[in-house]
């Protein structure tokens, strides 16, 4: 048996998330699995870095399995990719250490929330960035972004039914960069994510750029830990997991 790891992106659209869940329901993970499955003539169990909700994309998940084969990975990645469908590309992949996991051995992730910012919305991005028919203060969105770099309890930046134990996470940077197009980026890296932390974060920072609410709300609620005094949820088409990083030697 031998270890692999593969770098994914996909189109969350057509998904109920990356997580397989009731028979039927259509999911990331579970439509790699049947294909791999196919191409490997085996069972396979496939681990994903991140267990992204229904609607978020993609461009650096990080899956793991294990498969006795002696097929080249580039046959493994061309076969899956062909068989996962046109929302799904396994576009690298390399032999790992046998002990890898994608997920626990994770250091850190890389996510992006991208935002169209003008007045009429755009076909091209309807399905990869959230619509704001608003121009957004990109001042007082930096501003407030500032308060969350570091280690902090990030208690009233989760859903309600997040079930992690322990609510310390440390965000290594939060930037908010503006692109051609009316396209405003909402970069967030950090050592791990509550449920619906970044689209919170995102959903915050679009209703201060919005002059709903002021910038010091976030330090305000790190110290709370209200949920209900920061901003809406961003919707899921706008997230994007775009790198899941590792420790050297780790896979």
């Amino acid at each position: 048996m031998s270890t692999y790891r593969l770098t994914i992106e996909y189109d969350g659209a057509p998904f109920s998330g990356w997580q397989i869940q009731q028979p039927n329901i259509p999911t990331v993970q579970g439509r790699l699995q049947e294909a791999l499955s196919v191409v490997l003539r085996q069972e396979i169990r496939v681990q994903g870095a991140s267990r992204t909700d229904a609607g978020v994309h993609a461009l650096g998940q990080v899956a793991s399995f294990s498969a006795a084969t002696d097929l080249p990975v580039a046959r493994i990645l061309r076969g899956a990719t062909a068989l996962a469908g046109p929302d799904i590309a396994a576009c690298d992949g390399v032999l790992a250490p046998d002990s890898f996991n994608a997920r626990f051995d994770a250091i850190g992730k890389h996510y992006r929330y991208q935002i169209l910012s003008r007045k009429i919305p755009s076909p091209h991005h309807r399905r990869t960035a959230a619509f704001v028919p608003h121009l957004l203060g990109l001042n007082p969105m930096r501003e407030a972004a500032a308060y969350l770099v570091g280690e902090h309890d990030f208690a009233g930046f989760r859903a309600k039914d997040c079930e992690r134990q322990t609510t310390v996470r440390c965000l290594n940077e939060v930037t908010v960069t503006e692109q051609a197009g009316s396209i405003i980026n909402i970069d967030v890296k950090g050592d791990g994510f509550l449920k619906n932390m970044v689209r919170i974060i995102a959903g915050t920072l679009i209703d201060i750029g919005r002059g709903r609410l002021a910038p010091t709300i976030i330090d305000q609620v790190l110290n709370s830990g209200d949920r209900s005094a920061l901003g809406h949820t961003a919707p899921a088409l706008g997230l994007t997991l775009m790198e899941v990083y590792y420790d050297r030697g780790s896979g």
